[in-house]
């Protein structure tokens, strides 16, 4: 199979049949094989009954369905594990990324070798509520991942090599950080292709103001992964070393000043009132909190069954 086009959607009845309609007429254009699969993401309208209808009349059409709203993230997954095609196409089913840039996608993937291909909606529908913050979020995602080309890490629609989808798992809301995953697993060729945006023709957006947030700490718990995933001693037991160096320093400014106290008349020094004898205290404690937590951190790797699982480019 040539292409397998996963869409993520929640209550979006109005505009699958067009969607649907598009893809067919762009496969059918360029002999493609395919598949399409639909994951509902616990749609509370018709969206299940529209995609059962489109089912029926096309064979290449697949679905999946959640009893409940679980994420794009999760549904993703869930599309990646079922997808056959050479290429994997995801794309939004709000009819704002466009099937016609489905052939493009696949020869970058298929002739340019590229692993992954990522979606720049450079000329955007949005108002500047949502771009502005975009372009910070964007530009502190290629600061983070070392991914440099990348202007739109969060736009839906994206080409995969099929080895890609299954060597990354999608989680949370990760979804925003694909590339980044990708890179992790080993695939750095990671392309860009300008794409149309197209206004929303049907209902609302379905995400908030909060997916920056979000989008952020979960940068944040992506980097970390990728640099300390594996080795939690190494950033916990070099912050403990450095807390107990501070307490150690406080612990000898105490004791030069009680000493100098005991020979004095006049200079009286009170450990209990003094700020390095709190110091040393507290720096002390937060030293072996730091490596308990590393300690802790290496125990789970060790017991963890993914320690020794390395992703193979080739065997000969």
């Amino acid at each position: 199979m040539d292409i397998s086009v996963v869409i993520p959607l929640y209550n979006e009845e109005e505009s699958l049949p067009e969607l649907s309609a598009w893809i067919e007429r762009v496969m059918q254009a360029n002999g493609f094989t395919y598949e399409v699969i639909f994951v509902d993401d616990g749609s509370t309208d018709r969206s299940l009954e529209v995609i059962r209808g489109l089912a029926a009349g096309n064979p290449n059409i697949h679905a999946v369905s959640f009893s409940r709203n679980y994420g794009k993230s999760p549904a993703l997954n869930t599309g990646f594990r079922r997808a056959k095609g050479d290429v994997v196409i995801t794309m939004d089913a709000d009819l704002q990324d466009s099937p016609d840039e489905i052939p493009e996608l696949y020869r970058m993937i298929t002739r340019d070798g590229y692993d992954l291909v990522s979606g720049w909606k450079k000329k955007r529908y949005d108002p500047l509520s949502k771009t502005i913050p975009t372009k910070l979020f964007n530009a502190t995602a290629r600061k983070v991942s070392g991914i440099k080309n990348l202007h739109d890490f969060n736009c839906g629609l994206k080409a995969y090599r099929n080895a890609v989808v299954k060597h990354i798992e999608v989680y949370g809301d990760m979804h925003r950080y694909i590339p980044y995953l990708a890179k992790n697993a080993g695939y750095r060729k990671i392309g860009e292709k300008v794409v149309q945006h197209q206004a929303r023709k049907y209902g609302r957006t379905k995400f908030g103001l909060d997916r920056f947030i979000n989008g952020y700490l979960d940068l944040g718990t992506l980097w970390f992964q990728s640099k300390f995933g594996v080795k939690p001693m190494h950033i916990f037991g070099l912050m403990g070393s450095l807390m107990f160096l501070i307490g150690f320093l406080a612990v000898l400014v105490v004791l030069v000043l009680k000493i100098v106290s005991m020979n004095s008349d006049t200079y009286h020094f009170y450990l209990t009132k003094s700020v390095y004898f709190y110091l040393s205290l507290a720096s002390m404690i937060m030293g072996l909190q730091f490596f308990l937590s590393g300690f802790i951190g290496e125990l789970i790797i060790r017991n963890s069954p993914e320690r020794n699982t390395y992703l193979i480019a080739e065997e000969i």
